[in-house]
């Protein structure tokens, strides 16, 4: 029966792993866009966000996003409070601002318009020319996401 049960398991990883959103850093983002320039998704969050969590675990379930995502944009998964690398984008450097036991990372206030509390989880998507096309404060239903994605990019 142990055996059976690890067999399942084996055979079953790669269908998950396969079925989720490729992740890149910032520090990939800038030679990535040099070979071959797309759309960018950045998705900040915590780890203490239950909204954050909730919503992760709801995106990675709707495949046709996944696939959408995957196949057309660059996708940055920002932890703003434990990030903590020098960060470049768009020019520009940024650091983690430490506060006590805590800290938020400097380009999570430069791409929140809150700057005293973001709202999380915060969505930017910039065009392939780093463009602001939609900033999204809260959750951000696959639906709605995929609706938007199709709308303004076409694909």
């Amino acid at each position: 029966m142990k055996s059976l049960i690890i067999f399942l398991f084996l055979i079953s990883v790669p269908y998950f792993y396969f079925s989720q959103i490729k992740t890149s850093t910032f520090s990939d983002l800038e030679q990535f866009h040099k070979e071959s320039p797309r759309p960018t998704i950045i998705h900040i969050y915590t780890s203490w966000c239950t909204v954050c969590k909730i919503e992760s675990f709801e995106l990675n379930k709707d495949k046709d996003l996944i696939k959408l995502i995957n196949n057309n944009f660059y996708f940055i998964n920002f932890e703003a409070e434990k990030t903590k690398e020098k960060i470049r984008f768009q020019g520009k450097e940024f650091n983690y601002l430490p506060n006590g036991n805590s800290g938020i990372h400097e380009l999570v206030l430069a791409l929140s318009k809150n700057k005293n509390q973001p709202v999380y989880p915060l969505w930017i998507i910039i065009d392939k020319d780093q463009n602001l096309v939609e900033y999204h404060e809260g959750q951000f239903q696959s639906e709605k996401l995929k609706g938007k994605l199709l709308k303004v990019f076409g694909f």
